[in-house]
């Protein structure tokens, strides 16, 4: 039996000897190269934080004691160590989340996807704590330096150093990336802190030259620890801002020497005070392929053979592709158009842009926000900004969406990868909501393109809107053939005709396909059915609504919210325009789905051809309207 197999829960790992700890990373280390390779996941940040989580759980008593994991992707080692070694279905339905998940297990607090929001909660629970009496608790909060580029963090920060005799502890895991290499000035402090850490490593190799040869040991030491002194005086007359803020600062610690990592530990927890422990990890740590120069690629990676690094499954063309090849064409033709990032420059296809023009991209870290509003200045300055973001993320920048762009009519260009069913990454990743916040603001522009090509057009058009926001969505995964249409009206395409249409079916985005589908069955019943694309979605175009009007039946799938959504503005402009034919609208439910594949997902809520037309059958027959 391994030493990882021993371990059912905090209280097992307790009892393993010092002595043994190294090993016991190594297999977990291996454990985890293993499992990922076979079902795809965040091996990179996992592999960096072995030892520090193997530390927290030796000096801390969890569940008792309250972990809080920013991002959450890097919970990997915590959930082996409270006894969930089943990774054989992670992150595919019935098997275990990619992040934590109140669900699966007591250790799990905060089922945290969605980054810098982690030292808010803990701040809020170590309050409610010492309300409560619950003076032998500890709250900790572990946030990488990427989350704490997020201005949510710096919030809690100003928050938490004005308490100073709140129990709290703060781990601050610094790889110097996010998913990428972290920036801004925060990550330079962090540089120059790190480089004491470098100052302190070398010092101890000249302490132990000294015992060996005690003039050149002497005098090197000397040298170096004046240098050491020299540079933190005149860069960090204290600590730093930690210490300025109030919060006690420990480190920089070797994140990778289990023991001094439990020692400060040890030492901020009975301190009994806000209190941040600085630990240097490696993204990747132990696994050569994932701390290469490829290393930004395993912080998520699919399916790979473990001994050689390279990936299973080879993807073939996916609608990222699409947009990332469009963006450097269109910034061969405009050189006013740039590029915002919130530290996803690669997973939302920015990079080939940035290696053509690196000064005409900006990555702001993960602050979607700040992003949001500087490209409203961007555009206010002359500028067509081109905002790139996974499309839940949108949901945090709303205010800015709506507050700063929309309501000074700047034309700020919005690029949502991964809208709709995500499906693996759970309920946070999916992209569900961003066309129904999108409908509310007066003035947007809202594009779902089809396929590759109609991305392409889509981005096109967009940044020729200069004085309103406006959005292209599109979906993960691979981007089939075009579907080409039979003619354009207007903006809106016909994708499947008929003079006087019993049923109109509405396709939105990638659910054009299952709109002909449903087409299809209904055409077995001896229907007469009119398929459209209306590509651009928000506003409501008039085109649609005149083909509404001609048909006795419309029926509108979206893959977006049910409420609030493309559905829900048809209904009111055909009731406005006077539009006499029922709607049937079908999208994703209001609830928040479990982490299973796209396909899985899309079953499970009824938005298939198959369950849209047996849903459908009945009402058709009869001639019953339902709206």
């Amino acid at each position: 039996m391994t030493l990882l197999e021993t371990i059912s829960g905090p209280d097992d790992l307790k009892g393993i000897p010092v002595d043994k700890l190294d090993d016991l990373a190594a297999e977990i280390r291996q454990f985890l190269v293993d499992s990922v390779s076979k079902t795809g996941g965040h091996l990179g940040p996992n592999l960096g934080v072995v030892e520090l989580t193997i530390a927290m759980h030796r000096v801390f008593d969890s569940p008792r004691d309250t972990f809080v994991f920013d991002t959450g992707h890097q919970s990997y080692v915590h959930k082996l160590l409270t006894g969930r070694h089943d990774f054989s279905k992670l992150k595919k339905s019935g098997g275990l989340s990619g992040y934590p998940s109140r669900e699966e297990s007591e250790h799990d607090v905060v089922e945290n996807s969605h980054a810098s929001t982690s030292l808010s909660w803990a701040e809020g629970i170590a309050k409610a704590r010492r309300l409560r009496g619950e003076a032998d608790r500890h709250t900790v909060a572990v946030i990488g330096d990427g989350a704490l580029t997020g201005g949510m963090a710096w919030e809690a920060l100003n928050n938490i150093s004005a308490d100073p005799d709140l129990p709290l502890v703060i781990v601050l895991n610094d790889n110097e990336r996010s998913y990428a290499p972290t920036i801004g000035g925060m990550a330079q402090h962090l540089a120059m802190m790190r480089t004491m850490h470098t100052y302190d490593q070398v010092l101890d190799w000249g302490k132990s030259r000294l015992q060996s040869t005690p003039k050149v040991g002497n005098k090197m030491y000397e040298a170096l620890h004046g240098v050491k002194r020299g540079l933190k005086d005149m860069v960090y007359p204290d600590t730093g801002v930690f210490e300025s803020l109030g919060i006690k600062y420990l480190g920089p610690i070797d994140g990778h020497d289990e023991q001094a990592v439990e020692t400060a530990l040890r030492r901020a927890r009975d301190y009994g005070r806000p209190t941040l422990v600085h630990v240097i990890t490696q993204k990747g740590r132990g696994y050569k392929p994932a701390y290469s120069d490829e290393a930004d690629q395993w912080h998520g990676i699919g399916k790979f053979n473990p001994e050689t690094g390279l990936p299973f499954e080879v993807s073939g063309r996916i609608w990222t592709d699409e947009f990332s090849d469009e963006m450097v064409a269109l910034g061969v033709e405009r050189d006013d158009v740039v590029a915002i990032t919130a530290a996803m420059l690669i997973p939302v296809g920015l990079d080939d842009f940035a290696k053509k023009y690196p000064e005409r991209v900006f990555d702001v870290g993960i602050a979607e926000q700040h992003a949001v509003t500087m490209a409203s200045g961007l555009s206010y300055g002359g500028l067509h900004p081109v905002v790139a973001v996974y499309a839940t993320f949108l949901n945090r920048a709303f205010d800015q969406l709506l507050m700063d762009a929309a309501l000074h009519k700047q034309g700020v260009t919005f690029v949502l990868d991964r809208a709709g069913v995500t499906g693996s990454d759970g309920a946070s990743h999916n992209g569900m909501w961003d066309m129904s916040i999108c409908s509310i603001v007066p003035g947007l522009h809202l594009a779902a393109p089809r396929d590759g090509a109609q991305v392409r057009e889509q981005l096109r058009d967009a940044v020729e809107i200069d004085d309103a926001p406006s959005v292209i969505r599109f979906p993960k995964g691979d981007v089939g053939e075009p579907l080409v249409a039979e003619r354009r009206i207007g903006r809106l395409d016909v994708m499947k005709d008929a003079e006087n249409p019993d049923v109109l079916v509405v396709g939105v985005g990638s659910m054009v396909g299952v709109a002909l589908d449903v087409a299809q069955t209904l055409e077995s019943d001896g229907l007469a059915v009119q398929v459209v694309d209306p590509r651009w979605v928000f506003p409501v175009a008039p085109e649609l609504v005149e083909l509404a009007a001609r048909a006795k039946h419309v029926v509108v799938v979206e893959d977006n919210l049910v409420e609030a959504g493309v559905g829900s503005a048809c209904v009111r402009a055909f009731r406005e325009a006077g539009v006499a034919a029922g709607v049937d609208t079908y999208g994703i439910p209001k609830e928040f789905l479990l982490h299973a594949s796209r396909g899985e997902v899309l079953t499970e809520i009824g938005l298939t051809a198959d369950a849209i037309t047996a849903d459908l059958r009945p009402r058709l027959a009869t001639g019953k309207d339902v709206a």
